[in-house]
């Protein structure tokens, strides 16, 4: 390091170039509002500790290995503790299962990342760009004023697709809208993915969202499972392929998120959509998983290519792989969190992943009896007693994040108290030196993204990048193509000049396509219908049960989606049919009833219409089996991809 001289300090409230000397390496671009700027040798360093000198951990020029180290042994146990929480930005009245819309609380976010030393926060606010950005700026503010003025990772769930599900998925809110990853695995095109995945880390890093808890890498081998929708599928090479892609988009290149890429955490490693009667590992009635040892590899193998992509971090699932048994020994039947088999000697040990390893949320909380037996009747389930600790739902808590490094993780989802972490160390469960080991992998991956150097974004930069005109067309065509044609029909149904009748389409958006709307059916020449695949709530008493679709994957009587079909067909007016597939459904009795019959992956109606007026073409192959009944569904595997006896729609169908 060279010898620090002409040093001086200032203040800035934006963002600041210097011209180097020459040959120094060139000048980042510096963002401080809070901490003075320090100048050595006609450079420009941020002074993130305010004591006016440049330490090496502020020094740009140094490698990041030396950077991190520099840091980590200026950290005290409990900012240690508090970076390998990765917690929740709070929101004004606190987290609820509805939509957040409302700004941060910044009082609390204060007292978390300053007082607690939590610097690892998901964002589940639901704001235009331009607000959303100079919200998670002022976040950064806060962390910028704290000791040592280690900036904050943002994460979030995914935000560019249709459906939103509390703990899973966002609403858009101005990003460009893009089909499911299940229409990204119809159309089955890496190139595709990965240009989502590149449009998604430019708008995510112009609002401040520096990593994406995705993606799915889960194989959906049981067809009634709640969160299909989120992957690419159950054809594991496909899988595998499209992993890779997304990854490559959304780090900006296939070695590692760098300072404008988005770091990825691949999730759910591994066996989560191989799920016992398709319950989801979210609600103690459904923590197992039924993978079997002679189909693990095929729940592995899309994994590989976010190991080729260098993939940032790897979340494991809450499942419990019941009855695992490996050369002869039964693995541990705990969550996957708590797997030593899982998470170092097959994660790290054959498979060398180096990243950061973030449990999924609520794992070390106490599963009280609402966890274990849902909520009495009469009472609207929430967050309270919330937990998916299962398999150490009998240790004390401190015991659970002891038992969870010991296994190989190095942050602890949803967690926002550091105190029994602390009590961990101080109870001599679990050592200093080991919480220094995921420190240094978090810290790291700050210092490669740039962070330290400029936290902060342009907002009103924001609001033009977030959801460009050229970006939504992208999405919109996309919306287009991954939708699947079924059934043809014996000859083309014409729809310019006719009457239509709609059900689950606008009446605005069909106007605007050019169509003569009519309310009564026996006035239409044509009906276009959007259906949503069936499901059952069969747990309504459950945090998750209650809004997570099980059970049934066929049309009923009495279901109102299946009797708007019938009337359409006893009226003998021709249907144009799209139903929306979150999880497979049974076709059976709608085929007959349908001239045309598509499904999709999230549409808009603008997308859906131009293709039943033919100017766009789908293009979409099934991403997954279409069972004949559900006497089919309950013969199949669990764990064995498209094992449907005679399945209706074989995967891959599409004309």
């Amino acid at each position: 390091m060279r010898p620090i001289t002409r040093l001086t300090a200032a203040v800035t409230v934006g963002v600041l170039t210097a011209i180097p000397a020459v040959g120094d390496p060139a000048q980042p671009l510096l963002g401080s509002r809070v901490k003075p700027l320090l100048t050595v040798d006609g450079l420009s360093f941020r002074d993130l500790d305010g004591n006016g000198t440049l330490d090496p951990y502020e020094d740009w020029r140094l490698p990041v290995a030396a950077r991190v180290g520099d840091l980590l042994g200026r950290m005290t146990l409990a900012e240690k503790a508090g970076t390998l929480l990765h917690g929740t930005a709070p929101p004004e009245g606190g987290f609820t299962l509805a939509t957040m819309r409302g700004p941060y609380d910044f009082t609390a976010a204060t007292h978390l990342v300053r007082d607690l030393g939590v610097t690892t926060l998901t964002t589940r606010q639901i704001a235009k760009p331009q607000a959303l950005a100079e919200q998670n700026n002022h976040l950064q503010e806060i962390a910028e004023g704290a000791r040592l003025g280690i900036p904050l990772t943002l994460s979030s769930d995914p935000r560019h697709h249709f459906q939103m599900t509390a703990g899973a998925s966002m609403a858009p809110a101005g990003f460009s809208q893009w089909p499911e990853a299940l229409g990204l695995g119809a159309i089955g095109d890496p190139a595709l993915v990965r240009r989502f995945g590149d449009i998604a880390r430019q708008e995510y890093r112009a609002v401040g969202i520096h990593q994406t808890l995705s993606p799915m890498a889960d194989v959906a081998t049981e067809p009634r499972w709640p969160r299909i929708n989120g992957t690419f599928g159950e054809d594991p090479e496909l899988d595998r392929r499209l992993v890779q892609a997304y990854i490559e988009g959304f780090q900006g290149g296939d070695d590692g998120p760098g300072a404008t890429g988005v770091s990825a955490v691949v999730k759910h490693w591994v066996g989560y959509g191989a799920a016992q009667d398709g319950f989801d590992s979210h609600n103690s009635y459904g923590r197992y998983s039924l993978v079997r040892p002679s189909q693990f590899n095929q729940h592995l193998l899309p994994f590989t290519g976010a190991f080729t992509a260098h993939v940032a971090g790897v979340m494991p699932t809450y499942s419990i792989l019941k009855d695992m048994v490996v050369d002869g020994k039964p693995v541990e039947p705990v969550g996957a969190g708590y797997s030593h088999w899982l998470l170092t000697e097959l994660l790290r040990g054959r498979f060398g992943f180096q990243g950061i390893v973030l449990s999924d949320w609520a794992i070390t909380n106490d599963c009280t009896e609402t966890c274990r037996d849902g909520f009495p009747a009469g009472t609207k389930p929430s967050f309270d007693g919330f937990s998916t600790a299962w398999g150490v739902e009998g240790l004390a808590m401190p015991a659970r994040f002891a038992k969870g490094l010991a296994a190989g993780l190095d942050q602890f989802g949803g967690v926002d108290d550091p105190a029994p972490l602390l009590a961990a160390v101080q109870h001599g469960l679990v050592t200093e030196a080991r919480l220094d080991q995921s420190v240094r992998r978090i810290l790291d991956l700050k210092f490669r993204q740039g962070l330290f150097e400029n936290p902060y974004v342009d907002a009103e930069a924001a609001a033009r990048v977030v959801g460009a005109p050229a970006f939504k067309a992208e999405g919109l065509a996309a919306q287009a193509r991954a939708m699947v044609l079924l059934e043809a029909g014996k000859r083309p149904v014409p729809l310019t000049g006719r009457k239509v009748y709609l059900r689950g389409v606008s009446a605005e958006a069909a106007r605007a396509a050019g169509l003569t709307v009519v309310e009564n059916l026996k006035q239409a020449d044509v009906a276009l219908l959007r259906l949503s695949a069936p499901f059952q709530t069969l747990h309504p008493t459950y945090t998750f049960g209650r809004i997570q679709h099980e059970g049934d994957l066929g049309f009923h009587d009495g279901d109102a989606d299946y009797e708007a079909l019938k009337a359409v067909a006893t009226a003998k007016v021709p249907a144009i049919v799209s139903v929306y597939l979150d999880r497979p459904a049974i076709l059976t009795n709608v085929r007959d009833k349908a001239t045309r019959l598509y499904v999709d992956f999230g549409v808009s109606d603008q997308a859906f219409l131009d293709v039943a007026m033919g100017k766009a073409t789908p293009q979409g192959h099934l991403p997954v089996e279409l069972p004949r009944d559900m006497a089919a569904v309950a013969a199949q595997a669990a764990d064995v991809p498209h094992d449907s006896r005679d399945p209706l729609y074989p995967i891959g169908t599409g004309r």
